[in-house]
């Protein structure tokens, strides 16, 4: 048995672009975010209090990606669950380059860095792309992850 599952607290990078259209009869949309994640520590060599950030590619289809289009800002707080996936692809110069995605098949909506409203109007907001139920609250496994971000 093996599983493929991922779990992000963090902040979006930048405003999403509008969703692409893909597939016949152009069904599909899906749009890629950048996602931000930050750990604070303190240096044991120097006492001195340091943050690491990093940069996740983050891939939302079809409800998803209309969800995060419509309600979704710079600096907005999310919880994403997903898959981790390896993409492969040649650049303009014809080198082989690797890069690694997330899939998303869960966002919820936590808030804003500044603390304003994600404009839902329900506070928090939850989707899900398998069965695509919205709920008020985040689910109760991440009630007190506000408390440990560091940011």
């Amino acid at each position: 048995m093996s599983i493929n599952k991922v779990i992000l607290v963090g902040n979006i990078g930048r405003d999403p672009e509008q969703p692409r259209v893909l597939g016949p009869n152009n069904t599909r949309r899906v749009l890629n975010i950048s996602l931000a994640t930050s750990e604070t520590y303190t240096d044991s060599k120097s006492g001195e209090r340091k943050t690491d950030t990093e940069w996740h590619r983050v891939e939302l289809w079809d409800n998803l990606a209309d969800i995060a289009h419509r309600f979704l800002k710079k600096g907005s707080l999310v919880y994403i669950e997903g898959k981790i996936r390896t993409e492969k692809w040649t650049d303009q110069q014809g080198i082989e380059r690797t890069g690694i995605k997330i899939r998303a098949n869960n966002l919820t909506l936590l808030g804003s860095r500044s603390g304003q409203s994600n404009n839902t109007g329900e506070g928090s907001g939850n989707m899900n792309a398998e069965n695509n139920q919205s709920t008020a609250n985040a689910p109760e496994s991440t009630n007190n992850l506000e408390d440990d971000l560091p940011f």
